[in-house]
């Protein structure tokens, strides 16, 4: 029987692929009721075992748990593509502070400081006041994305939904870092072509 960090982490990498897909077919102008069927049967697909293991599995063991950032992004993007839902309130917002995040744990954590920041993620209760804090700030500011990524991670984590113990690998991972980053950097590309535009 799968235990049930398998099935999280098959389910989200599942996700992942769907999403992707989304995009592809709806580049390709597919009718939503033929996307739907579409994306349903490469779900069920990423996960049926192709020589003991799911394409979902092997795409798992190449990127690890997907973090729980990750996972409300993907599942954002793939409401939108299937309902046209616009973004959450507090997206970009979110993507900034993921950004941020991202540049200052990871160079600690690999070591270019005498400090490691992940040690945090094993249940330190300032760490856990933190979160909380930022958690009420951004709901109070109207940024409901980021209130609810942080606290679906910590009750994740409370969960053992994946197979790491540290709350950081809930919070963040390197692919949805880079995402992130990728964003914005493109939004701000964009914002100055927009303003260079205007410009007599």
């Amino acid at each position: 029987m799968i235990h049930f960090t398998d099935a999280t982490g098959l389910l989200g990498c599942a996700l992942a692929i769907v999403v992707i897909a989304s995009r592809a077919l709806g580049a390709l102008r597919v009718p939503p009721v033929h996307l739907r069927w579409g994306l349903a049967a490469i779900f069920i697909g990423v996960l049926v075992p192709l020589g003991g293991l799911p394409l979902a599995g092997y795409v798992r063991g190449a990127t690890g748990d997907l973090s729980v950032a990750s996972l409300v992004l993907l599942a954002a993007a793939l409401l939108g593509s299937l309902r046209g839902w616009p973004a959450p309130s507090g997206r970009s917002q979110l993507l900034l502070l993921i950004v941020i995040a991202a540049a200052g744990f990871y160079p600690l954590a690999l070591g270019w400081g005498d400090y490691d920041p992940y040690r945090l993620g094993y249940g330190s209760p300032w760490f856990l006041a933190y979160l909380l804090g930022l958690a009420l700030l951004s709901a109070m500011k109207g940024f409901p994305v980021i209130a609810f990524t942080i606290a679906l991670s910590v009750l994740a984590w409370s969960a053992g939904w994946c197979e790491s113990t540290n709350l950081w690998d809930y919070l963040l991972d390197p692919l949805v870092s880079a995402y992130a980053a990728a964003a914005i950097i493109t939004q701000g590309i964009r914002k100055i072509r927009a303003a260079r535009a205007i410009k007599p």
